[in-house]
């Protein structure tokens, strides 16, 4: 059984997107997500594809891997709109089903939700695409760094988030490698009574359990070993630098909210 985490994993290419300061791509990107949720009309929705379109052509990647990225969250959506469908009691009854009833607010709370937020993962998976995991940690820990400053660890906070992002496929992999060796002694989880179903996957979550502490041992093993301090001051190879593309790119983001909302 393959698990596909395309989470976190960097896909290169020569784009104007791939090019821009981490700290950008970062700022722009969250904007942009919190700026769907202004989508109230069919023209803001239009205007928020068009810019989706946009982000995805500038950047260079195939459509299959943005949409095989986000495929198993768009589902999941699908499932949230159709019960959205039927908890939304505002506006004219359109159909009856027993019980339960469609109504005009309903339709429109279904496709207008499940749409806008379509957007928004689109464009935090173009975010993670199109920059390194090294690059966004650099981005986090410079855009956190006023937290130490109040007390607060900023690196340290940076350095978890960079690390999260790094073992999602990791574990995505050992969990594939456990569900294919319970499947070899005859515990497939999709076989028999959901309460059999249910006890199959503890001994799949004991075992991901244990990997990941495993991995966690390893990774403070070799902090140790290269002498990590956290809090110390450090240099980066390739400091962040703003540039005109940089300077561009927000004012383009920015116009696009103003825009919008």
């Amino acid at each position: 059984m393959a698990l596909r985490i395309s989470i976190g994993q960097y896909y290169p290419a020569q784009s104007p997107i791939h090019r821009l300061d981490p700290r950008v791509k970062v700022v722009c990107g969250l904007a942009l997500m919190i700026s769907v949720f202004f989508i109230r009309s069919l023209p803001q929705l239009a205007l928020g594809y068009v810019a989706m379109f946009a982000l995805m052509a500038l950047s260079r990647i195939p459509a299959r891997e943005v949409l095989g990225s986000i495929k198993s969250i768009v589902i999941v959506l699908a499932v949230l709109s159709v019960f959205n469908m039927f908890a939304i009691k505002s506006g004219q009854t359109l159909v009856w089903l027993g019980p339960l009833s469609i109504t005009t607010g309903g339709l429109w709370g279904a496709f207008l939700y499940t749409l806008r937020l379509v957007v928004a993962i689109v464009i935090c998976a173009l975010m993670l695409l199109t920059t390194t995991p090294t690059e966004l940690t650099d981005a986090a820990d410079a855009l956190l760094s006023p937290l130490s400053r109040i007390g607060l660890p900023g690196h340290e906070i940076a350095m978890i988030f960079s690390l999260m992002l790094r073992f999602i496929p990791t574990l995505g992999d050992e969990a594939s490698a456990i569900l294919d060796a319970q499947a070899s002694r005859g515990g497939a989880l999709g076989e028999g009574s959901l309460a059999h179903r249910v006890k199959a996957i503890i001994p799949v979550i004991v075992a991901l359990l244990a990997s990941s502490m495993r991995h966690a041992n390893g990774l403070a093993r070799a902090l140790d070993a290269r002498c990590y301090e956290g809090g110390a001051d450090r240099s980066h190879w390739h400091p962040l630098r703003m540039r005109w593309q940089d300077w561009l790119a927000a004012a383009i983001a920015v116009a696009y909210i103003i825009v919008l909302v």
